[in-house]
């Protein structure tokens, strides 16, 4: 035990002996931190960008991704921990350390992460020189390239640049979240006298740009600030920079709204209002920024108690995401088409003819995401549809599923649209879908103001013959047709009329406070789903002290919530075989003995983003079987799901779909090695590499390469991944090809 729990910072879990079940239970060392786990996961999107099995272009997307994903990092989750500092919070977090430890464990992580950032870009730079791809600096170009770089200066970014001299009559000027700005020392050049000036980078310039070709072969590149840099004198006349730097501003964006506010749209745009003004919770410079500079940023933003910190030479890593859309196709995944569902093609593309023939699943981003966008667009057509409704937390600007149910409206069909206004950065977005919505006669409600509704629901109401049929479409992703690009989701098509039933109390929940009862196929947060995952759990239990098969397979993007937890540690601690797949923050401690010596848990990190929450109980059966209990849905394992958002999961009963989720989806990410990471009983993680036998797997090579089981039927039934070996452990191998034990 003691070598399994090396890492951990005391606690009864680094005690030699086995701990009773009481020591376990009272110890909050029993749980990873949140924040320290998720910057372990960013972690893992970091190290793709030196993964040699991605071309080149796909790395520099992967530094760009982490970039990004660490911004919102500090624009939500470090600014709430600043602001329980500010108001002296004693609340320790689950497990148990104070705000201060938090913040400084966290940001000790940023800063080594943000390091490693800067070093793996450097090797990038070196891998996109030897591909004819370099990143300029203007003392490296020709009098002929300086030429045109000064007219492309005067003629695409001087009307747009806005120089700033600091005086009285000027004063500094406010910096909005991520606001990212040059701040100069000029000295006359003539005159003794010398000012601190300011350039604000505008959102809508490129952050490089591409200079002349030297040859065909070649892309030469120059980031926008070091244009800027260059040609200061002329935003300056008379003016010569001594000094300069880059720096940006990260202020807290998240939203706080009064539960009682009579207009949630006006309470919500001012809201947005605010959070472009919000406290400012880190300031970031390039490694160029004289002291002096630095200082005066600090006074001039009057804050107190922020360190700046020096980053690198660049920064704001996300921008490097220009770069990564180089057209250079040898130096990128190849180019990938979703399929179409067999079934819908045998209807002539008719959706709801395929769906009434048989229950579907469709996996995306392997299959088209249009099947859905064609459900809702079919629906609205038809003469014989008399009502549409649908739930939507997040879409694309453009919608085709907010075209359609406008369209719909408008050909007098009764459509509800449940819109969730807190879905967080596209709460705008939401707002002005909304407003259209309302104004093409759909009957938009907001949802709950203490919760988030989550769900991925549509309900479309049919007369056929004479009597009423239901269709409906159940997801786990977001009814937008962009990230279903790139984002692995399913999404569940059926007529069964216990499911529709179900369905159409969720929307009564959600619409007037009607809470669902009697639901038999769908479980929904705050009402049953923790309620309905704790039994099937205590069930696995009771079979594994009767000597039955007792297993559970999972996969979500998150597993924080400590009750949740709990139980699948009981259940290990009873014998259960617990198999999890958990892309992003695992509070979990797995492989430690005398608490969860039978659960193990891996993140799948490649090139789609693993999005599909499952949840599989044996049912006293060994997994993949049958006689499964299969869920799939919306919600993840942590409180905010279980407390505070409207979820909902659907049971799976089809044969077909049944085995699809199970014996294809499941079973492939289980048995994955090229893009899984092991997670560690101290909450750090490890690539794996093969299989015992010496094989490797990729799952999502798998699946673009394989059909789906629903979408062409039991023909197919051969084409699942082989079964597990050794009992159905990830029977893997680490990188270094010693065994995981």
């Amino acid at each position: 035990m003691t070598e399994q729990v090396q890492n951990f910072s005391g606690g009864i879990l680094a005690d030699q002996n086995i701990p009773s079940f009481d020591e376990i239970f009272n110890d909050p060392t029993r749980f990873v931190n949140r924040e320290l786990s998720w910057l372990e996961f960013n972690r893992r999107v970091l190290e793709e960008a030196c993964n040699p099995n991605h071309p080149l272009l796909e790395r520099v997307k992967f530094l760009s991704i982490s970039a990004s994903n660490l911004d919102e990092f500090l624009m939500v989750r470090v600014a709430g921990l600043a602001a329980q500092k500010e108001k002296n919070v004693e609340k320790r977090s689950d497990d148990g350390m104070s705000v201060e430890e938090q913040l400084r464990a966290v940001h000790d992580s940023i800063e080594i992460l943000q390091s490693d950032q800067q070093t793996y870009w450097a090797e990038l730079q070196g891998q996109l020189a030897d591909e004819a791809i370099y990143i300029e600096h203007p003392n490296e170009l020709s009098l002929e390239e300086l030429s045109w770089l000064e007219d492309y200066f005067h003629t695409n970014m001087f009307p747009v640049l806005t120089p700033l001299s600091m005086d009285l009559a000027h004063p500094f000027p406010f910096i909005s979240n991520l606001g990212h700005a040059l701040v100069f020392e000029l000295s006359h050049r003539s005159k003794k006298h010398s000012m601190k000036a300011f350039i604000r980078i505008p959102v809508g310039l490129e952050s490089f740009v591409k200079l002349p070709q030297r040859s065909k072969s070649e892309i030469h590149l120059i980031s926008i600030e070091d244009i800027i840099v260059r040609f200061v004198d002329k935003l300056f006349p008379g003016y010569k920079s001594i000094g300069h730097g880059n720096f940006r501003v990260i202020r807290d964006s998240d939203l706080e709204v009064e539960e009682e506010a009579e207009d949630l749209v006006l309470t919500f745009e001012s809201a947005l209002k605010r959070r472009r003004r919000g406290k400012v919770v880190r300031i970031e410079t390039d490694s160029k920024m004289p002291q002096n500079l630095s200082d005066f940023i600090v006074s001039e933003l009057n804050i107190n108690g922020i360190k700046v910190e020096q980053v690198g030479e660049l920064f704001a890593l996300n921008n490097l995401m220009k770069i990564a859309g180089i057209d250079r196709p040898d130096l990128k995944f190849t180019s990938f088409v979703a399929r179409f569902p067999e079934r819908v093609r045998e209807q002539n593309g008719d959706c709801l003819a395929a769906i009434r023939q048989k229950d579907i699943l469709v996996h995306h981003p392997y299959e088209s995401f249009d099947v859905v966008v064609q459900f809702i667009r079919q629906a609205a057509r038809d003469p014989d549809v008399i009502a549409i409704k649908q739930m939507l937390y997040r879409t694309s600007n453009n919608s085709p599923i907010v075209a359609a149910l406008i369209e719909a409206a408008e050909a007098g069909k009764s459509v509800v649209a449940v819109v969730e206004l807190k879905a967080r950065f596209d709460e705008e977005a939401n707002i002005r879908w909304a407003r259209d919505l309302e104004r093409a006669g759909v009957q938009v409600v907001f949802g709950f103001t203490d919760w988030k509704t989550h769900s991925k629901l549509s309900l479309v109401v049919r007369r056929e013959d004479g009597k009423i049929k239901n269709y409906v479409h159940i997801g786990t992703g977001n009814y937008h047709p962009i990230t279903a690009r790139f984002y692995t989701d399913l999404s569940y098509f059926t007529t069964n009329q216990t499911t529709a039933n179900d369905v159409a109390k969720v929307f009564n929940y959600a619409t007037g406070y009607a809470k669902p009862e009697n639901l038999e196929t769908l479980i929904v947060s705050p009402v049953s789903l923790r309620s309905s995952i704790l039994k099937h759990t205590e069930d696995e239990i009771a079979h594994a002290k009767a000597g039955r098969e007792a297993h559970i397979w999972a996969k979500m993007n998150s597993l924080v919530d400590p009750e949740i937890i709990d139980a699948f540690y009981r259940a290990s601690q009873a014998g259960v075989q617990i198999r999890l797949v958990v892309r992003g923050i695992c509070c979990l401690r797995p492989n430690v003995f005398g608490m969860s010596e039978n659960i193990k848990v891996k993140s799948i990190v490649g090139r789609f983003l693993e999005h599909s929450r499952i949840i599989c109980f044996g049912n006293g059966n060994a997994l993949p079987s049958s006689g499964a209990i299969v869920y799939m849905g919306s919600a993840d394992m942590m409180p905010r799901n279980l407390n505070r958002r409207v979820e909902t999961m659907v049971r799976i009963k089809n044969v077909t779909v049944h085995k699809q989720v199970l014996d294809q989806i499941m079973v492939a990410n289980m048995q994955d090695t090229e893009l899984s990471w092991e997670i560690m009983p101290d909450g750090t993680s490890r690539r794996l590499s093969k299989h015992s036998d010496g094989e490797s797997f990729n799952c999502q090579t798998y699946f673009m390469t394989n059909p789906s089981l629903s979408g062409r039927g039991e023909a197919l039934k051969n084409d699942a991944p082989k079964s597990f070996v050794d009992n159905r452990n990830f029977d893997t191998k680490t990188k270094d090809h010693t065994e995981i034990h």
